[in-house]
């Protein structure tokens, strides 16, 4: 089969010019519920046309309705997938299980395509979810090629992997950082990018999180996928075209013609493959940050308010520079006024000319051998030029089956329960078959309107005469009145919980933090387990109030199948799950089953169908709305766990931190910590993975009154905790059971 080339389409002109290009597919997003909320965007309409034109191609077009959705929003999700249905969309892309309970249960002519926010990053993930009714997977993009082909190797599951674009330094949905310093949730399509941001570290600053781009290039020709995934739905059309047709010609061995410079002139920050081929630390740009273009010299001297190189690229009068200074976060960047060659002026220079070129009046401190580079070129602006169709050209519209019958004193036009109606005095007509052939011609016309002839039937016994004037105005009042039938409302049942009583729960990684504890102050006792953890390590503990919980990312199945095995025998039959490879490790039946808060909670949708994958409880999303955890508390089809204290990672990435070469680094557990405009924050270094912390706790203390849960969870997980700093905390959280709420929130929801 074919491997498909999927572009993005942050707007209509970005949808064309990827069609025009060469992708077989693109995928876009609606005014709501799209993970890219600032980008333009369709509505109605645009999809509407731009599906029918994509079809017309033999094209396809993908939804991304891949945000959290609250409560609240469910009709108003039901409208948007109302709108994926009418305009035939070939899948949605989604990240919520409600979202996806919703689809599978009332859109089922929608395909599903898991997206890259689901965090599936091994086999396991994604058979998890092509059991519940995902077609496709849309894989992390921190995983090497093996680790692709082992998923792409699922029978009759289609993958998709990103090849090209920005990169996220967390794991797509497993980062609360825009949303807890900003309150923009990336799991909301709405995050800010405070990972690019500069930090300090012992005075010194650094982006030690600003991500290069990806560029596969060639390798994508070694990847097993259905689907090759540029990313950029905020970039301009011209980007979109420009990378488009790069790997067009990449796939159909086409020449290249430096095609990949004109991306670089376009917008480009340095390129990597990530860790395509294996883990690469050299992923991150600390010194730089946004667009840098095409490197074509360095300043060899300086004279006067000009700079002069070697130019190993042609430049043209108007086209932008940019200059990379030590110190300044963003290069220096200015248009070129004034080129001189050999003493002359020039509009063009030619690679392998010296060029002299003017500084505008206001310049930064300048030196010889800063590295110049590309960043705009007039010449390519113009080089992607894309055909696109007519306005309403391939409208899509609704096919209606029309009656028409003619009296002497009326003529009624009949589609399903619409009719319109005209009157007049009507005469038999001299030749009979023109008035049927107006007739016809007349209903053929659908103008402006979203309705096109299906089935046209005439009854006209008296063969009468009818003006076409009289027609056409008939035509459009039935026409006008025809409008789409929407599932609005149908919304799957969700059987509500019975109420538990309220309950404590904590969580730890360390059994020793409980040294101090009154055990029977706990309903529950979680353990995060690692790849060492021992049944010999909990035998302190109360075995019928333990459970075990698996982390969130998981980059060797197998090595964690062993520990798995190992408790089940032993008899621990209560489970945390963190991630949907939890649920393909762990029996289908005869356990306790909980999923944590990274498995995202935001409408009651997704609680059935937690309890439909066999979870016995659910945990409150973390950076949610105090408005919709109570709706949640309320609505949910499982019991609710919810974290009132604990360190929350604001992101978890594969993109190591430390500077040390990896032949050198002993993966073991190391601490960083960071300062950014005053905030401290914390970093853990532990076996190739990177997880960033507040330096202070969250905690909702003052706020558990508010929320209706099932239990209260307390955390002392990845911080090193003592024994009698917990026993503190717990002695403070615990007053709150006596309605003595203490002040010792560091979180505010």
């Amino acid at each position: 089969m074919k491997t498909e080339l999927l572009a993005p389409a942050g707007d209509i002109e970005a949808g064309y010019a990827a069609l025009y290009y060469g992708a077989d597919a693109v995928y876009l997003g609606l005014q709501q519920f799209s993970a890219r909320a600032t980008a333009t965007n369709f509505n109605e309409e645009s999809l509407n046309e731009f599906v029918g034109y994509a079809h017309h191609l033999g094209r396809k077009v993908y939804v991304a309705v891949n945000t959290v959705v609250q409560e609240d929003e469910l009709s108003q999700l039901l409208q948007t997938l109302d709108i994926c249905s009418k305009c035939k969309v070939d899948a949605v892309i989604i990240q919520d299980l409600g979202v996806a309970r919703v689809v599978r249960e009332s859109y089922p002519e929608l395909e599903m395509h898991a997206s890259t926010q689901m965090a599936v990053h091994n086999k396991e993930g994604a058979l998890t979810l092509q059991k519940i009714g995902f077609s496709r997977v849309v894989v992390a993009r921190e995983l090497t090629l093996g680790e692709i082909k082992e998923i792409a190797a699922i029978p009759n599951l289609e993958t998709e992997a990103f090849i090209h674009g920005a990169l996220c330094y967390s794991y797509s949905g497993l980062c609360l950082f825009s949303s807890f310093e900003s309150g923009r949730s990336a799991n909301r399509g709405k995050c800010l990018y405070p990972c690019r941001s500069e930090f300090e570290e012992n005075g010194k600053k650094a982006h030690y999180f600003s991500m290069k781009d990806m560029a596969l290039q060639e390798d994508v020709l070694k990847m097993p996928v259905t689907s090759l995934k540029i990313e950029g739905r905020k970039k301009t059309a011209l980007y979109v075209a420009a990378v488009t047709d790069y790997y067009r010609r990449l796939l159909d061995d086409k020449p290249l013609e430096n095609r990949d410079e004109n991306i670089k002139q376009i917008f480009s920050r340095p390129w990597c493959k990530f860790h395509f081929k294996g883990r690469d630390k050299n992923v991150i740009e600390r010194n730089f940050v946004g667009h840098r273009g095409l490197k074509i010299g360095k300043i060899e001297r300086l004279e006067g308010k000009s700079i002069v190189f070697k130019t190993s690229h042609n430049i043209g009068r108007y086209d932008g520079l940019q200059i990379e200074i030590p110190g300044i976060e963003k290069p220096f960047g200015f248009s070129v006024q004034q080129i001189k060659v050999a003493g002359k002026n020039v509009f063009e220079a030619k690679a392998g000319e010296e060029v002299r070129i003017s500084l505008p009046p206001k310049v930064e401190k300048l030196v010889a051998g800063l590295d110049i580079y590309l960043a705009s070129s007039t010449k390519v602006k113009g080089a992607y030029d894309y055909i696109k169709p007519k306005p309403n050209e391939y409208k899509q519209k609704i096919k209606t089956d029309v009656v028409i019958d003619v009296y002497r004193d009326k003529i009624i036009a009949t589609s399903g329960n619409i009719q319109a109606e005209r009157t007049g005095t009507f005469e038999p007509a001299q030749q009979p078959q023109k008035t049927q052939e107006a007739i016809e011609k007349a209903f053929a016309k659908s103008g402006e309107t979203n309705v096109t002839i299906g089935n046209l039937r005439v009854n006209n016994k008296l063969a009468l005469f009818v003006p076409a004037s009289l027609l056409n105005e008939l035509r459009r009042d039935l026409y006008e009145n025809i409008v789409p039938t929407y599932k609005s409302g149908n919304l799957p049942v969700v059987n509500k919980r019975n109420k538990l009583e309220e309950k404590w729960i904590i969580k730890t990684d360390n059994v020793a933090n409980l040294a101090m504890l009154d055990l029977n102050d706990f309903a529950e006792i979680i353990i995060l387990l690692n790849k060492n953890s021992q049944v010999s390590d909990f035998k302190s503990l109360p075995k019928n109030k333990v459970r075990l919980a698996l982390p969130a990312v998981c980059r060797n199945v197998e090595a964690w199948k062993q520990v798995i095995n190992t408790m089940l025998e032993a008899g621990f039959c209560k489970w945390e799950i963190a991630n949907y490879w939890g649920r393909e490790v762990l029996p289908q039946n005869g356990i306790d089953l909980s999923f944590d808060a990274p498995i995202y909670m935001f409408n009651s949708q997704a609680t059935q169908m937690a309890k439909e994958m066999g979870a016995s409880r659910i945990t409150l999303a973390s950076e949610d709305m105090l408005a919709n955890l109570q709706k949640m508390s309320d609505k949910s089809a499982l019991p609710v766990v919810w974290e009132v204290y604990g360190d929350l990672p604001l992101f978890t990435s594969a993109a190591c931190i430390r500077n040390n070469s990896c032949k050198d680094c002993n993966r073991e557990q190391k601490w960083i910590k960071l300062n950014k405009n005053g905030h401290k924050y914390e970093v853990l270094s532990k076996d190739c993975q990177t997880m960033l912390f507040d330096e202070d706790a969250y905690c909702v203390a003052d706020k558990i009154k508010e929320i209706n849960a099932d239990f209260y969870r307390v955390s002392f997980i990845y911080k090193p905790y003592k024994a009698q700093q917990v026993a503190e905390i717990w002695s403070k959280l615990s007053t709150i059971r006596s309605n003595n709420i203490g002040n010792i929130c560091a979180q505010k929801l």
